[in-house]
């Protein structure tokens, strides 16, 4: 406390000094050679002059450096003058410089931080642009093909508006996947949390995707029979599209005559685990970390070729901390990926 007074004063207490004794001096000199010397007068006049000097030196020193420092705000742009008051001002230029290098320190980091979000911002605005292009110009080309005359070919406008109806399919998809994502972001999605039976809910699942996994004879199977009910806490219809997008995701990247398989285990008291597992092709370490970014993509030719519109993990990610639960990922490349998630057990089980 002392020392940072002795800091913030030092210089108008040095200086106010030495003016109150330099004056006081030469008054006492000339009172001298006058023969009219009183000492109570002169030490109460070094006083008086010690602290009207202290207190205008003072102010004047702080309103001096305030103005410069201030002039120093304005011309560096990184740096908002608005954020500095006089009463952060004082004489020790040593705090002072402290205090400037941890605004500007402060200032860097946020800079830097919206230059992370403009990247992603960029990036974000450029695969919708690229996702939404294909599908339309697709349609386009087909829309004009017909209207240069192939439409008076029955088969090949039939062919063709069934082409270009797949492309708005797409787009409709997309259209679809970004409004969601988009509230889930915000929080405007209402979760409808009931208990219902897990196990039920992935033989739905398995049953609906059957033939799609069929084409390239992949089996949808359990790890094991489950002959009870495993029931969990949570909204039905959108953990529904969790396990339906992992799935896709299995049959996508999976092998030919593979195997997606799926178990649900007893985590803790009140918790289950469900997860997905595939024989497919794998994920690289080096992607695992943007697996959940919208429109991240790990093959990016082949993905493509596949459809869908880019954003399949990141809604499942979004929809699970929806729940305040969490998501895994393991993957070997070459060998295949495990997707595995939390669930909160229904009331009646959270014994078991």
């Amino acid at each position: 406390m002392s020392s940072s007074f002795r800091k913030t004063y030092r210089f108008a207490v040095y200086t106010s000094l030495y003016i109150a004794l330099l004056s006081t001096s030469i008054l006492a000199v000339f009172l001298y050679m006058k023969d009219t010397i009183d000492v109570l007068f002169l030490l109460t006049l070094a006083i008086v002059l010690f602290v009207v000097c202290f207190i205008f030196i003072q102010s004047r020193l702080e309103r001096f450096i305030y103005k410069r420092i201030k002039g120093i705000y304005d011309e560096v742009s990184l740096l908002d003058a608005t954020s500095l008051s006089q009463s952060q001002i004082s004489t020790d230029m040593e705090t002072l410089t402290k205090q400037v290098v941890r605004f500007a320190e402060n200032k860097k980091l946020e800079i830097e931080t919206l230059k992370i979000r403009e990247n992603y911002r960029k990036e974000f605005i450029g695969n919708v642009s690229h996702e939404l292009k294909t599908p339309l110009f697709t349609v386009q080309g087909y829309i004009l093909t017909l209207l240069d005359g192939a439409f008076k070919d029955k088969k090949v406008r039939k062919k063709y508006l069934k082409r270009a109806g797949k492309g708005v399919e797409r787009l409709i998809y997309i259209v679809k996947d970004l409004d969601m994502i988009s509230k889930l972001e915000v929080g405007g999605l209402i979760l409808n949390k009931e208990e219902f039976n897990i196990i039920k809910l992935i033989q739905n699942v398995f049953d609906s995707l059957e033939m799609k996994a069929a084409k390239k004879n992949i089996s949808l199977v359990f790890d094991t029979k489950y002959p009870k009910p495993i029931k969990v806490y949570g909204d039905q219809e959108r953990l529904q599209q969790v396990l339906i997008n992992l799935v896709v995701n299995s049959i996508k990247y999976g092998q030919q005559d593979g195997t997606t398989e799926i178990s649900v285990e007893h985590l803790i008291k009140n918790k289950v685990i469900v997860r997905v597992t595939d024989n497919g092709e794998g994920i690289e370490a080096s992607n695992l970390t943007r697996l959940f970014e919208r429109f991240y993509r790990v093959d990016k030719s082949g993905s493509r070729k596949e459809g869908g519109s880019g954003l399949g993990l990141s809604i499942v990610k979004h929809i699970i901390e929806a729940h305040n639960e969490k998501i895994y990922v393991e993957s070997e490349f070459g060998v295949g990926s495990e997707f595995s998630f939390t669930m909160e057990k229904a009331k009646e089980f959270t014994e078991v």
